[in-house]
Protein backbone atom coordinates (compact mmCIF):
# COMPACT_ATOMS: atom_id res chain seq x y z
CA UNK A 1 0.00 0.00 0.00
CA UNK A 2 2.99 2.25 0.92
CA UNK A 3 4.90 1.40 -2.57
CA UNK A 4 1.71 2.48 -4.06
CA UNK A 5 1.16 5.47 -2.47
CA UNK A 6 4.99 6.54 -2.89
CA UNK A 7 4.89 5.55 -6.64
CA UNK A 8 2.01 7.55 -7.10
CA UNK A 9 3.38 11.04 -5.96
CA UNK A 10 6.67 10.32 -7.57
CA UNK A 11 5.02 10.59 -10.93
CA UNK A 12 3.42 13.21 -9.82
CA UNK A 13 6.69 15.06 -9.12
CA UNK A 14 7.73 14.22 -12.18
CA UNK A 15 4.88 15.98 -14.01
CA UNK A 16 5.50 19.02 -12.03
CA UNK A 17 8.70 19.56 -12.75
CA UNK A 18 8.16 18.52 -16.31
CA UNK A 19 5.91 21.74 -16.05
CA UNK A 20 7.74 24.19 -14.31
CA UNK A 21 9.49 25.10 -17.22
CA UNK A 22 12.60 28.06 -17.32
CA UNK A 23 9.61 30.33 -19.32
CA UNK A 24 7.31 30.93 -16.45
CA UNK A 25 8.42 31.67 -12.88
CA UNK A 26 6.38 28.76 -10.18
CA UNK A 27 5.09 32.22 -8.40
CA UNK A 28 3.80 33.47 -11.84
CA UNK A 29 0.04 34.31 -11.06
CA UNK A 30 -0.81 36.15 -14.78
CA UNK A 31 -1.91 32.42 -16.56
CA UNK A 32 -5.06 33.12 -18.38
CA UNK A 33 -8.54 32.05 -17.84
CA UNK A 34 -8.44 28.71 -19.49
CA UNK A 35 -5.55 27.66 -16.61
CA UNK A 36 -7.57 28.19 -13.60
CA UNK A 37 -11.10 28.15 -14.73
CA UNK A 38 -12.96 24.99 -13.89
CA UNK A 39 -14.21 22.25 -16.13
CA UNK A 40 -15.78 20.01 -13.99
CA UNK A 41 -15.97 21.89 -10.50
CA UNK A 42 -19.53 24.20 -9.83
CA UNK A 43 -18.53 26.29 -6.78
CA UNK A 44 -15.73 28.82 -8.12
CA UNK A 45 -15.17 30.63 -11.47
CA UNK A 46 -12.68 32.76 -12.92
CA UNK A 47 -12.04 35.98 -15.12
CA UNK A 48 -9.40 38.28 -15.36
CA UNK A 49 -9.68 41.82 -16.35
CA UNK A 50 -7.63 43.89 -18.67
CA UNK A 51 -5.14 45.43 -15.48
CA UNK A 52 -4.18 41.68 -14.62
CA UNK A 53 -6.51 41.21 -11.80
CA UNK A 54 -8.12 38.09 -11.28
CA UNK A 55 -11.70 37.92 -10.20
CA UNK A 56 -12.72 34.97 -8.55
CA UNK A 57 -16.38 33.90 -7.14
CA UNK A 58 -17.34 31.48 -5.56
CA UNK A 59 -20.85 30.06 -4.57
CA UNK A 60 -22.89 26.51 -3.06
CA UNK A 61 -21.76 23.75 -6.02
CA UNK A 62 -25.25 22.48 -4.58
CA UNK A 63 -26.97 25.56 -5.14
CA UNK A 64 -28.54 25.36 -1.26
CA UNK A 65 -29.61 28.61 -0.96
CA UNK A 66 -31.00 27.96 2.44
CA UNK A 67 -27.57 26.90 3.69
CA UNK A 68 -25.42 28.95 1.48
CA UNK A 69 -27.21 32.25 0.52
CA UNK A 70 -24.28 34.15 0.19
CA UNK A 71 -21.75 34.34 -2.71
CA UNK A 72 -17.87 35.15 -2.13
CA UNK A 73 -16.06 37.56 -4.31
CA UNK A 74 -12.07 38.12 -4.48
CA UNK A 75 -9.60 40.30 -6.27
CA UNK A 76 -6.32 38.33 -6.99
CA UNK A 77 -3.58 41.25 -7.34
CA UNK A 78 -0.05 40.72 -7.74
CA UNK A 79 2.00 41.68 -4.59
CA UNK A 80 3.51 45.11 -5.11
CA UNK A 81 0.79 46.06 -7.37
CA UNK A 82 0.00 49.96 -7.02
CA UNK A 83 -2.90 51.78 -7.55
CA UNK A 84 -5.07 48.86 -8.83
CA UNK A 85 -8.93 49.47 -9.02
CA UNK A 86 -10.90 46.36 -8.28
CA UNK A 87 -15.11 45.61 -8.76
CA UNK A 88 -17.37 47.15 -6.13
CA UNK A 89 -18.27 43.92 -3.90
CA UNK A 90 -14.63 42.07 -4.09
CA UNK A 91 -12.38 41.58 -1.44
CA UNK A 92 -8.94 42.18 -2.33
CA UNK A 93 -5.74 39.37 -1.63
CA UNK A 94 -2.35 39.78 -2.51
CA UNK A 95 -0.72 36.80 -4.32
CA UNK A 96 1.23 34.82 -4.49
CA UNK A 97 -0.20 34.03 -0.53
CA UNK A 98 3.09 33.32 1.21
CA UNK A 99 1.52 32.18 4.77
CA UNK A 100 -1.95 30.73 4.81
CA UNK A 101 -4.04 28.08 7.18
CA UNK A 102 -5.99 24.91 6.09
CA UNK A 103 -8.84 23.77 7.90
CA UNK A 104 -9.40 20.66 6.09
CA UNK A 105 -7.48 17.40 5.06
CA UNK A 106 -8.89 17.97 2.00
CA UNK A 107 -8.05 21.40 1.83
CA UNK A 108 -4.18 20.25 2.84
CA UNK A 109 -4.08 17.72 -0.17
CA UNK A 110 -4.35 20.48 -2.25
CA UNK A 111 -1.06 21.64 -1.18
CA UNK A 112 0.45 18.50 -0.88
CA UNK A 113 0.05 17.51 -4.23
CA UNK A 114 0.98 21.23 -5.85
CA UNK A 115 4.38 21.12 -3.70
CA UNK A 116 2.92 24.32 -1.61
CA UNK A 117 4.04 23.36 1.78
CA UNK A 118 6.16 26.43 2.63
CA UNK A 119 2.65 28.35 2.30
CA UNK A 120 0.96 26.32 5.32
CA UNK A 121 1.96 27.76 8.51
CA UNK A 122 -1.41 26.17 10.43
CA UNK A 123 -3.67 23.08 10.67
CA UNK A 124 -6.20 21.65 12.57
CA UNK A 125 -4.79 18.39 13.61
CA UNK A 126 -2.67 15.28 12.34
CA UNK A 127 -5.20 12.38 12.97
CA UNK A 128 -4.49 9.92 10.39
CA UNK A 129 -2.44 12.36 9.04
CA UNK A 130 0.73 10.07 7.26
CA UNK A 131 2.88 12.95 5.18
CA UNK A 132 5.90 12.92 6.90
CA UNK A 133 6.93 16.40 5.74
CA UNK A 134 3.93 17.80 7.13
CA UNK A 135 4.45 15.72 10.59
CA UNK A 136 7.96 17.28 10.68
CA UNK A 137 7.48 20.80 10.26
CA UNK A 138 4.34 20.37 13.16
CA UNK A 139 7.25 19.03 15.30
CA UNK A 140 9.49 21.63 14.18
CA UNK A 141 6.96 24.77 14.61
CA UNK A 142 7.14 25.79 11.21
CA UNK A 143 3.38 24.49 11.32
CA UNK A 144 0.93 25.26 14.29
CA UNK A 145 -1.45 23.45 15.32
CA UNK A 146 -4.99 25.51 15.64
CA UNK A 147 -7.15 23.42 17.39
CA UNK A 148 -10.11 21.88 15.81
CA UNK A 149 -13.73 23.57 13.89
CA UNK A 150 -15.42 24.84 16.58
CA UNK A 151 -12.89 25.52 19.35
CA UNK A 152 -9.75 27.28 17.62
CA UNK A 153 -7.38 28.67 19.40
CA UNK A 154 -7.27 32.35 17.99
CA UNK A 155 -4.29 33.11 19.54
CA UNK A 156 -2.41 30.27 18.04
CA UNK A 157 -3.66 31.59 14.75
CA UNK A 158 -2.19 34.87 14.82
CA UNK A 159 0.81 33.54 15.50
CA UNK A 160 1.32 31.75 12.32
CA UNK A 161 0.64 35.41 10.87
CA UNK A 162 -1.69 34.16 7.75
CA UNK A 163 -2.58 36.27 5.26
CA UNK A 164 -4.96 34.53 4.69
CA UNK A 165 -7.15 31.19 6.20
CA UNK A 166 -8.91 28.47 3.88
CA UNK A 167 -12.47 27.51 5.57
CA UNK A 168 -14.87 24.95 4.99
CA UNK A 169 -18.30 27.43 5.84
CA UNK A 170 -21.38 25.55 7.22
CA UNK A 171 -19.38 22.63 8.56
CA UNK A 172 -18.73 22.84 12.81
CA UNK A 173 -18.35 26.25 12.13
CA UNK A 174 -16.59 28.32 14.98
CA UNK A 175 -15.31 30.80 12.85
CA UNK A 176 -16.81 33.94 14.45
CA UNK A 177 -13.93 35.05 16.64
CA UNK A 178 -11.30 34.28 13.48
CA UNK A 179 -13.71 37.26 11.62
CA UNK A 180 -12.72 39.36 14.07
CA UNK A 181 -9.02 38.98 13.56
CA UNK A 182 -9.34 40.46 10.72
CA UNK A 183 -7.70 37.94 8.22
CA UNK A 184 -9.25 37.51 5.27
CA UNK A 185 -11.44 33.59 5.19
CA UNK A 186 -11.12 32.18 1.54
CA UNK A 187 -13.92 29.69 1.76
CA UNK A 188 -13.05 26.23 0.15
CA UNK A 189 -16.44 24.48 -1.22
CA UNK A 190 -14.53 21.22 -2.59
CA UNK A 191 -15.96 19.27 -0.29
CA UNK A 192 -19.66 20.13 -1.66
CA UNK A 193 -18.97 19.49 -5.22
CA UNK A 194 -20.82 16.60 -6.92
CA UNK A 195 -18.28 14.98 -9.02
CA UNK A 196 -15.31 13.41 -8.16
CA UNK A 197 -13.33 15.45 -10.45
CA UNK A 198 -14.96 18.44 -9.46
CA UNK A 199 -13.90 18.24 -5.91
CA UNK A 200 -10.16 17.38 -7.27
CA UNK A 201 -10.63 20.95 -9.76
CA UNK A 202 -10.16 22.83 -6.53
CA UNK A 203 -6.32 22.23 -6.86
CA UNK A 204 -6.62 25.28 -9.54
CA UNK A 205 -8.38 27.26 -7.13
CA UNK A 206 -5.71 26.50 -4.63
CA UNK A 207 -2.91 27.30 -7.66
CA UNK A 208 -4.51 30.88 -7.62
CA UNK A 209 -3.57 31.73 -4.33
CA UNK A 210 0.39 30.66 -4.13
CA UNK A 211 1.07 31.13 -7.53
CA UNK A 212 0.91 27.25 -9.12
CA UNK A 213 -1.47 27.83 -11.94
CA UNK A 214 0.31 25.96 -14.57
CA UNK A 215 0.98 23.15 -12.34
CA UNK A 216 -2.76 22.79 -11.41
CA UNK A 217 -3.66 22.92 -14.81
CA UNK A 218 -1.01 20.13 -15.92
CA UNK A 219 -1.91 17.96 -12.87
CA UNK A 220 -5.58 18.33 -13.16
CA UNK A 221 -5.93 17.22 -17.03
CA UNK A 222 -3.66 14.10 -15.95
CA UNK A 223 -6.12 13.29 -13.43
CA UNK A 224 -8.82 13.94 -15.70
CA UNK A 225 -7.60 12.10 -18.37
CA UNK A 226 -6.92 8.85 -16.41
CA UNK A 227 -10.30 9.20 -14.83
CA UNK A 228 -12.00 9.35 -18.35
CA UNK A 229 -10.07 6.60 -19.34
CA UNK A 230 -11.25 3.86 -16.42
CA UNK A 231 -14.57 5.22 -16.65
CA UNK A 232 -16.75 2.08 -17.22
CA UNK A 233 -19.15 2.93 -20.19
CA UNK A 234 -22.83 1.69 -18.69
CA UNK A 235 -23.96 0.80 -22.08
CA UNK A 236 -21.20 -1.51 -22.24
CA UNK A 237 -22.80 -4.01 -19.60
CA UNK A 238 -25.66 -5.93 -19.08
CA UNK A 239 -27.90 -5.12 -16.71
CA UNK A 240 -26.36 -8.63 -15.09
CA UNK A 241 -23.60 -7.87 -14.79
CA UNK A 242 -24.06 -3.88 -12.83
CA UNK A 243 -23.70 -4.81 -8.90
CA UNK A 244 -25.43 -2.99 -6.62
CA UNK A 245 -23.56 -1.16 -3.78
CA UNK A 246 -24.62 0.75 -0.40
CA UNK A 247 -22.09 2.49 2.08
CA UNK A 248 -21.70 3.71 5.51
CA UNK A 249 -22.19 1.91 9.61
CA UNK A 250 -24.26 2.41 11.82
CA UNK A 251 -22.61 5.23 14.50
CA UNK A 252 -24.59 6.56 17.99
CA UNK A 253 -27.72 4.38 16.31
CA UNK A 254 -27.88 6.10 13.05
CA UNK A 255 -26.50 5.12 9.56
CA UNK A 256 -25.34 7.76 7.68
CA UNK A 257 -26.30 7.47 4.17
CA UNK A 258 -25.28 9.56 1.53
CA UNK A 259 -27.37 11.10 -0.65
CA UNK A 260 -27.72 9.85 -4.76
CA UNK A 261 -25.95 13.18 -6.37
CA UNK A 262 -23.13 12.41 -3.76
CA UNK A 263 -19.51 12.48 -5.45
CA UNK A 264 -19.60 9.17 -3.22
CA UNK A 265 -22.57 7.78 -5.85
CA UNK A 266 -21.19 9.01 -8.87
CA UNK A 267 -17.80 7.02 -8.41
CA UNK A 268 -20.17 3.80 -7.90
CA UNK A 269 -21.70 4.92 -11.26
CA UNK A 270 -18.46 5.81 -13.37
CA UNK A 271 -16.94 1.98 -11.77
CA UNK A 272 -20.13 0.50 -13.27
CA UNK A 273 -22.19 0.08 -10.37
CA UNK A 274 -25.46 1.07 -9.29
CA UNK A 275 -26.13 2.48 -5.90
CA UNK A 276 -28.83 1.76 -3.97
CA UNK A 277 -30.04 5.38 -3.30
CA UNK A 278 -31.35 7.19 -6.35
CA UNK A 279 -32.77 10.34 -4.74
CA UNK A 280 -31.64 13.60 -5.36
CA UNK A 281 -30.03 14.52 -2.15
CA UNK A 282 -26.25 15.49 -2.27
CA UNK A 283 -25.11 15.35 1.08
CA UNK A 284 -26.40 12.99 3.69
CA UNK A 285 -28.94 12.22 5.99
CA UNK A 286 -29.21 10.17 9.38
CA UNK A 287 -30.79 6.88 9.21
CA UNK A 288 -32.45 4.05 11.17
CA UNK A 289 -30.75 0.43 10.83
CA UNK A 290 -33.73 -0.79 9.90
CA UNK A 291 -34.79 1.80 6.55
CA UNK A 292 -30.83 0.90 5.22
CA UNK A 293 -31.88 -2.80 5.81
CA UNK A 294 -35.08 -2.42 3.51
CA UNK A 295 -32.88 -0.42 1.20
CA UNK A 296 -29.60 -2.21 0.90
CA UNK A 297 -30.57 -5.64 2.29
CA UNK A 298 -29.83 -7.57 -1.24
CA UNK A 299 -27.29 -5.08 -2.64
CA UNK A 300 -23.77 -7.09 -4.06
CA UNK A 301 -21.55 -5.32 -2.42
CA UNK A 302 -20.68 -2.51 0.93
CA UNK A 303 -18.15 -0.13 0.81
CA UNK A 304 -16.91 1.19 4.47
CA UNK A 305 -13.90 3.83 5.39
CA UNK A 306 -13.21 3.93 9.06
CA UNK A 307 -10.47 4.82 10.98
CA UNK A 308 -10.33 1.08 13.14
CA UNK A 309 -7.38 0.07 15.36
CA UNK A 310 -5.88 -2.73 14.57
CA UNK A 311 -7.05 -5.44 11.56
CA UNK A 312 -10.84 -4.91 11.05
CA UNK A 313 -12.62 -7.98 10.02
CA UNK A 314 -16.18 -9.37 9.87
CA UNK A 315 -15.69 -10.40 12.99
CA UNK A 316 -15.66 -6.74 13.96
CA UNK A 317 -17.89 -5.96 11.58
CA UNK A 318 -21.07 -7.93 13.55
CA UNK A 319 -19.15 -7.04 16.98
CA UNK A 320 -20.46 -3.51 15.94
CA UNK A 321 -23.79 -4.12 15.24
CA UNK A 322 -25.01 -7.80 15.35
CA UNK A 323 -27.51 -7.21 12.59
CA UNK A 324 -25.11 -6.34 9.97
CA UNK A 325 -24.62 -10.25 9.31
CA UNK A 326 -28.40 -9.66 7.56
CA UNK A 327 -26.91 -7.76 4.79
CA UNK A 328 -26.11 -10.25 1.43
CA UNK A 329 -22.81 -8.16 1.27
CA UNK A 330 -21.86 -9.23 4.67
CA UNK A 331 -22.70 -13.14 3.79
CA UNK A 332 -21.17 -13.20 0.89
CA UNK A 333 -18.31 -11.57 1.97
CA UNK A 334 -18.12 -8.36 -0.73
CA UNK A 335 -17.49 -5.32 1.71
CA UNK A 336 -15.23 -3.08 0.44
CA UNK A 337 -13.07 -1.53 2.77
CA UNK A 338 -10.25 1.02 3.51
CA UNK A 339 -8.94 1.95 6.83
CA UNK A 340 -8.00 5.43 7.10
CA UNK A 341 -5.35 4.49 10.12
CA UNK A 342 -3.72 2.65 7.46
CA UNK A 343 -4.28 4.13 4.38
CA UNK A 344 -3.54 8.06 3.76
CA UNK A 345 -6.80 8.19 2.37
CA UNK A 346 -7.88 12.02 3.26
CA UNK A 347 -4.50 13.06 1.81
CA UNK A 348 -4.12 11.51 -1.70
CA UNK A 349 -7.83 10.54 -2.20
CA UNK A 350 -9.87 14.15 -2.82
CA UNK A 351 -7.26 14.75 -5.52
CA UNK A 352 -6.66 11.07 -7.22
CA UNK A 353 -10.37 10.18 -7.82
CA UNK A 354 -8.64 8.16 -10.85
CA UNK A 355 -6.95 6.04 -8.50
CA UNK A 356 -10.15 5.51 -6.70
CA UNK A 357 -12.10 4.95 -9.40
CA UNK A 358 -9.33 2.61 -10.57
CA UNK A 359 -9.98 0.41 -7.05
CA UNK A 360 -13.47 -0.16 -7.57
CA UNK A 361 -13.42 -1.07 -11.43
CA UNK A 362 -10.63 -3.76 -9.81
CA UNK A 363 -13.31 -5.02 -7.26
CA UNK A 364 -16.65 -4.62 -9.62
CA UNK A 365 -15.55 -5.75 -12.53
CA UNK A 366 -11.81 -7.28 -12.41
CA UNK A 367 -11.54 -8.60 -16.35
CA UNK A 368 -11.28 -4.36 -16.68
CA UNK A 369 -7.87 -4.19 -14.46
CA UNK A 370 -4.76 -5.30 -14.91
CA UNK A 371 -4.33 -8.74 -13.26
CA UNK A 372 -1.20 -7.54 -11.11
CA UNK A 373 -3.26 -4.66 -10.23
CA UNK A 374 -2.19 -3.71 -7.15
CA UNK A 375 -4.86 -1.56 -4.52
CA UNK A 376 -4.38 1.95 -3.27
CA UNK A 377 -6.95 2.44 -1.00
CA UNK A 378 -9.82 -0.23 -1.16
CA UNK A 379 -9.79 -3.84 -1.12
CA UNK A 380 -12.44 -6.61 -0.38
CA UNK A 381 -12.28 -7.36 2.97
CA UNK A 382 -10.58 -10.42 4.21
Amino acid sequence: MKHIFLSSLACLLVLLSACSGAHRPSNETAASDSLSNPVYAKGFSVKTLDNGVRLVDVADPQEDEDRMPVDYHFALVQKGAQDVEIPQGYVRVDVPVERTIVMTMLQLSNFLILDGLDAVKGITGTKNLFDKDVRRRVKEGQIVKIGMEGNFDTELILTAHPEVIFISPFKRGGYDAIKETGITLIPHLGYKEMHPLGQAEWIKFVAMFIGKEQQADSLFNHIAEAYNSMKVDPNSLSSDTIPTVFSGEMHGGNWYAVGGKNSLAQLFRDAGADYVIHDDNTGGVNIEFEQMYATAANADYWRILNSYEGDFSYQALKKAEPRNELFKAFREKRVIYCNMKQTPYYELAPVRPDLVLTDLVHIFHPAMVPADYQSTFYQLLK
